[in-house]
């Protein structure tokens, strides 16, 4: 099995040489059976074949077009908290993906830290689980996370995340890219929003807005960056960024996107010495524990540093003899907030 970082060298084709080229060979082979399942399986909805049930409450839907770490539970957390100002109890819904029988999953985790007291409920059926949602909190509103391709519930507004570092999934569907579905799927997109932004030059964006405008020409298209402002630890410490400045730090991560983790990192002003980068949900294990504290610890390492979405799966203040923080970042829009916002106002019970 490829690590996150070894895939994405292969089939962004970063890696060359003849068993790089034979691999992704073998890749877009592997990419056409899932081609064909996707494309029946949208048709089946497009033609109303497959059924679409509706709740009793509106449903936002967060999703993406490509694999992992485009930044969906800062939106959803940036949503949650927007709705919640204008007093609308809300509930959240998602798949649970990585989740062991009966336990939250990693994003639940992190989401039960940053929004204490919404509810979230997962659920491979995510009809029921909203049903539920709205059974037992009586909610006014649903959010789902990761939901672009579950068309098999009926949302009031659809808002797809693409990720600056590859937005259009290296132009290819998994496995021999990262795109889910087509690009042309944006085309149910209500609003398209750009993430990590602030890695694109004005030029980049706006031939990105161009192809994003021939298949969504009606969706808001908006703009936005994860914008670092702390580190945290399991047990709640929250010292400023410039606890790591100017020391040397090892950096993990278990997301589908890696590289947006390692700006983000970079842009807040820190170095790292070493990185390691893990499958999207992965369980840390205690013998990965124990294999990161030795790589940090020969590194020299001052501290280790990872997602919060890590720090919950770990659950601990220090990586072997070394603290152990979580990046916080908080995502911020330089576009487009507006124009979402009047779309928002439409769903918010009064």
């Amino acid at each position: 099995m490829l690590d996150p970082q070894t895939f994405h060298d292969i089939v962004s084709g970063r890696r060359r040489g003849f068993g790089a080229a034979l691999l992704r060979g073998g890749l877009r082979l592997a990419a056409l059976g899932y081609s064909l399942a996707v494309r029946a399986r949208n048709r089946g909805y497009d033609w109303r074949f497959a059924p679409v049930h509706r709740v009793a409450a509106p449903v936002v839907s967060v999703g993406n077009l490509t694999l992992g770490g485009t930044g969906k539970t800062p939106m959803v957390e940036w949503l949650a908290r927007w709705f919640q100002s204008r007093g609308v109890r809300i509930a959240l819904v998602s798949r649970g993906y990585g989740a062991e029988a009966g336990s939250p999953n990693d994003e639940a985790l992190e989401l039960a830290q940053k929004l204490p007291g919404v509810p979230h409920f997962q659920s491979p059926d995510r009809v029921a689980a909203a049903r539920r949602a709205i059974e037992q909190t009586g909610c006014r509103l649903i959010l789902l996370d990761d939901a672009f391709q579950h068309r098999r519930i009926a949302r009031n507004l659809d808002l797809v995340l693409l990720d600056a570092c590859e937005p259009f999934g290296y132009g290819a569907l998994f496995p021999r890219g990262t795109l889910r579905e087509p690009a042309a799927a944006l085309g149910r997109a209500d609003v398209v929003v750009l993430s990590r932004a602030d890695m694109l030059d004005p030029a980049r964006r706006q031939s990105l807005w161009d192809r994003v405008r021939q298949v969504a020409p009606g969706a808001v298209c908006a703009e936005a960056s994860h914008v670092p402002v702390g580190l945290r630890s399991t047990s709640g410490e929250t010292p400023s960024l410039d606890w790591l400045h100017s020391k040397p730090v090892a950096a993990f991560c278990a997301l589908g996107n890696p590289a947006g983790f390692r700006h983000t990192l970079e842009r807040s002003g820190v170095r790292p010495v070493g990185w390691r980068a893990f499958p999207d949900h992965h369980r840390y294990t205690p013998s990965d524990i124990q294999s990161l504290a030795a790589w940090a610890e020969q590194l020299e390492a001052a501290a280790a540093v990872c997602t919060h979405k890590d720090l919950v799966k770990i659950g601990a203040d220090r990586l072997g003899s070394l603290p152990l923080w979580a990046l916080c970042v908080e995502f911020r829009f330089l576009t487009g907030q507006e124009a979402l916002e009047e779309r928002l106002e439409r769903l918010a019970p009064g």
